[in-house]
C-alpha cells in the first residue's frame, strides 16, 4: 500500500521562495521547475525508501532526491505510513536546516 504524502510549511515555504526567485527573471522557467519538483517526488509514496539517507543526518528515516540544483529531504514515518516533505533546500546552502 502506499504512503501519504504531505508537506511540512517550511517545505511549503521554500517552494513559494524558489518560484518567486525564478519568477523574477522567467515566470515560465519557475512554474516548469515547480512541476519538476512535483514529478520528483510522485514516487516517493509507492518507494518512500527510494531515496538516499541525507548523510549529514546519519537517520535512515530522514532521506533525499535531487532535482538539481534542490535537494528534497522528506522524512519516512513507517508507523503513520507517512513520507512528509520537510525541506526543499538549494544545495549551495549546504546542509539542510531541519
Amino acid at each position: 500500500m502506499a504512503y501519504r504524502l504531505i508537506w511540512s510549511p517550511s517545505a511549503r515555504f521554500d517552494l513559494r521562495e524558489i518560484s518567486v526567485y525564478i519568477a523574477e527573471a522567467d515566470p515560465i522557467a519557475a512554474a516548469k521547475f515547480i512541476r519538476g519538483i512535483f514529478n520528483t517526488v510522485e514516487r516517493l509514496p509507492c518507494f518512500p525508501e527510494s531515496g538516499r539517507i541525507v548523510p549529514d543526518f546519519g537517520d535512515p528515516s530522514i532521506r533525499e532526491v535531487i532535482r538539481r540544483p534542490c535537494r528534497i529531504v522528506y522524512r519516512i514515518r513507517h508507523s503513520d505510513e507517512v513520507v512528509e516533505i520537510i525541506r526543499v533546500w538549494h544545495a549551495a546552502r549546504g546542509i539542510p536546516e531541519l
